[in-house]
């Protein structure tokens, strides 16, 4: 019946389907160095929303990541549809990264997709989606992209792993994911591997940070500044999505691993928007041409709110 009525009559659907406690949006940060995106650096309006999705009843668009491709900007990001209850992998595009048009659904699964993690290596292009329900790590390759990806494997194969983060760091893939435990706590782990699908090793400082909502979970794409890598990590204590913070690892070898908390605050958090009022959970940081710096980001109002 749910089916019909959007096929028939989508406009009447949207209204008819309750939408989600935290309705995420997707917004752009632009900023002269790379950690200094506050509420100011925002373009002030979302740059999309569940409203610009049209083939499926979305109640939310989050977790964005996006890649420039010849001069044009792809990004990837959560759809949740709203008829199957399950996260599905959209599509918007963009020739300046401020504005952007929505395509399509590019990936959908029996099971729930989000936090698509694209990245581009020897010419391929990739994609790490949480797709814990669907066992382990998937690795995704594009066929066509950026619209057809298939399944060509998985680097993890067993267990539950949330909001996966690769990275390529002296010759070898490193790998952060957290894991929930038997008690409701949260663990960040670490691995690493010479090859993108060979054998995963985890790291002899794994876990990297046990029993601790403020800073375990990943929240976006791992980048190097300075030549050192940079982690960002949401803030789930209280309130799923409340704030972003960003650690250094000044050390990172497969014997020995060392962060620190830049002294920056948060890097992202609730701001005086009508959209992101509630808070902010995710952040995707690109260099530009110009040396200044741009990030995808998303955000939700300030509403009683529950996990995403």
């Amino acid at each position: 019946m749910k089916w019909l009525l959007w096929r028939l009559a989508p406009g009447a659907f949207m209204k008819y389907i309750t939408c989600a406690d935290q309705e995420f949006s997707i917004g752009i940060c632009q900023g002269d160095a790379p950690l200094s995106f506050d509420s100011a650096r925002l373009v002030p309006t979302p740059v999309l929303t569940r409203r610009d999705v049209h083939d499926v009843p979305a109640t939310f668009v989050a977790d964005p990541f996006m890649l420039n491709v010849d001069n044009q900007w792809y990004m990837f990001f959560e759809v949740m549809n709203g008829l199957r209850h399950k996260g599905e992998i959209g599509l918007a595009t963009s020739e300046n990264g401020v504005e952007w048009k929505y395509q399509r659904i590019v990936l959908a699964e029996p099971f729930h997709l989000s936090y698509p993690y694209v990245f581009e290596w020897q010419n391929d292009f990739y994609m790490i989606p949480e797709a814990w329900e669907g066992g382990g790590i998937r690795l995704y390759k594009a066929t066509e992209f950026p619209s057809r990806w298939s399944c060509v494997g998985k680097l993890l194969d067993e267990g539950v792993y949330l909001d996966s983060s690769i990275f390529r760091y002296q010759d070898r893939w490193w790998l952060y994911t957290a894991s929930p435990e038997e008690d409701g706590s949260l663990t960040l782990r670490l691995w690493y591997s010479s090859e993108l699908l060979g054998v995963w090793q985890e790291h002899l400082a794994s876990p990297i940070v046990s029993n601790d909502f403020h800073v375990a979970r990943p929240s976006g794409r791992v980048v190097l500044i300075g030549g050192r890598p940079i982690r960002f990590t949401q803030d789930v204590f209280r309130v799923y999505g409340n704030q972003v913070r960003a650690f250094e690892v000044p050390e990172l070898s497969t014997t020995s691993y060392r962060e620190r908390q830049l002294d920056v605050g948060p890097v992202l958090k609730a701001g005086d928007r009508d959209w992101n009022s509630g808070g902010m959970h995710h952040i995707d940081l690109h260099p530009l041409s110009t040396g200044a710096w741009i990030a995808c980001v998303d955000g939700f109002p300030k509403r009683v709110s529950s996990h995403a």
